[in-house]
């Protein structure tokens, strides 16, 4: 079965550091889905400790990766990278489910979901 996410080895490194510098090291990654944002939908990323039954797990690079039954029709595809800049880094998300993002970045829509729009 093809992987719901795809991180990137820069993305599962960094992933890897912040779960070290917070002394979580057997933390689960998760990434999900919720309404909000100015288009609909937003992404939420972070460590969490527990695997719920509802969740699809994913093991990446040596990153446990956990994601909701119900955000994997909207997530299938999707790739996680980490870049680095002179202004700092930060994770990116490629969804190839969004039909339309704003342009922070972080809230989408797709052709099925519509989410609840915010003003933002």
């Amino acid at each position: 079965m093809q992987e719901v996410v795809q991180l990137t080895e820069a993305a599962a490194y960094q992933i890897k550091d912040v779960m070290k510098e917070h002394n979580e090291e057997g933390a689960y990654f998760r990434i999900s889905v919720k309404g909000g944002g100015c288009s609909g939908l937003s992404y939420g990323i972070g460590l969490d400790d527990t695997k719920q039954d509802d969740d699809v797990l994913m093991e990446q690079f040596g990153v446990k990766v956990l994601v909701k039954r119900d955000d994997i029709a909207i997530l299938r595809g999707t790739k996680i990278d980490y870049k680095q800049s002179l202004m700092g880094g930060g994770f990116t998300i490629d969804n190839p489910n969004a039909i339309y993002t704003c342009g922070c970045g972080s809230s989408f829509r797709t052709e099925t979901k519509q989410g609840a729009p915010e003003k933002c």
